[in-house]
């Protein structure tokens, strides 16, 4: 039986880099995409260890026909891909007045046009065959709307919209092709350290912090899922059935304790190399400099929801909230 053929954009560190791991152990080989030639044949090296093969491609996704090229290229050396996993991402942090056009443009063209970019070219090889899945990372419910972060929050909202139009596609066309969104929580990756970063502070997580590994468990789940969506621990479902009732509280209280929550006291590097334009340098791994605070797989709050069961606890809560609602206007008329 031919092995299956994984793709994994951004697989030189962080979410990337555990997810490439992850699929290798589930049988996969896999095809490492990303900047940084010399992390991903770390990346590389690691899975050779397990009898993985990989093929390593340096690109920038943002570069669409780098991409198509790429996929180009797996398809010759290892063979039908049959799973595509974009999580490459860059971003700029800081109030949007703050915030340089050219800096929004490009964090936008790695983190939306990125994962579009790699979406188009599994379509390309997978409509072929007529299966396959393609996963795409979004925030949490818990992550969307937090101020500072309104760059990252509308490339992650670009990509929802463009993944709710393709599946309806996919279906009128008969393709056995699954587009599946993981929301993540606050993940510990390096990406705290070479964030562009205009606020003048360090920047930390916010919420529970996971470790890169829980990431990579539920990209890896999202191969095999029929769900639209796949969330990690209590807290997402917990933010979506929040969001839906109490948008308005919630806003204010981002607007009094959002800052702090996502900046240490501690003044930011003047000289701190960013990933925005340019690869960042040194030797880095999957995981960043929170390790103490995250939540590793095994942690009882490291469960996974898909959109089916997150969407009937909120209608259940809903449902609960109205029932409510309406004893008490009862109870108030007698």
């Amino acid at each position: 039986m031919p092995s299956q053929i994984a793709v994994v954009t951004g697989a030189g560190a962080g979410i990337g880099r555990a997810a490439a791991r992850a699929l290798g152990r589930a049988g996969f080989d896999v095809a490492l995409l990303g900047r940084n030639e010399d992390r991903l044949q770390e990346t590389a090296r690691d899975l050779a260890s397990h009898s993985v093969r990989t093929v390593v491609i340096p690109v920038d996704v943002a570069d669409s026909d780098a991409v198509t090229k790429a996929a180009e290229r797996v398809e010759a050396e290892l063979g039908p891909i049959t799973v595509w996993a974009n999580c490459a991402g860059a971003t700029v942090v800081g109030q949007v007045a703050t915030l340089a056009p050219q800096d929004i443009r490009r964090a936008t063209e790695v983190t939306y046009l990125g994962s579009v970019n790699g979406t188009l070219a599994a379509l390309t090889h997978m409509r072929r065959r007529g299966h396959g899945a393609i996963i795409n990372l979004d925030l949490a419910p818990s992550l969307r709307g937090l101020p500072l972060q309104a760059v990252e929050n509308g490339a992650r909202a670009a990509l929802r919209g463009f993944c709710e139009s393709l599946r309806p596609e996919l279906l009128h066309d008969a393709d056995n092709i699954r587009v599946v969104m993981v929301d993540l929580p606050s993940i510990n990756t390096p990406r705290y350290g070479w964030t562009r970063n205009t606020t003048g502070k360090r920047l930390k997580p916010i919420g529970p912090v996971y470790e890169p590994e829980v990431a990579a468990e539920a990209i890896c789940r999202a191969a095999f899922t029929t769900s639209r969506s796949i969330s990690i621990g209590p807290a997402t479902t917990l933010s979506a059935a929040w969001n839906v009732i109490g948008s308005g509280f919630r806003e204010k209280r981002l607007a009094e304790h959002g800052y702090k929550a996502q900046l240490e006291k501690t003044c930011a590097d003047t000289d701190a190399k960013d990933d925005l334009f340019e690869t960042a340098p040194g030797a880095v791994s999957a995981h960043g400099a929170f390790d103490t605070q995250s939540r590793r797989l095994d942690s009882p709050l490291s469960f996974f929801v898909t959109s089916g069961a997150r969407a009937g606890v909120i209608g259940a809560m809903v449902a609960a909230g109205l029932t409510g609602l309406i004893s008490h206007i009862r109870a108030g008329k007698k």
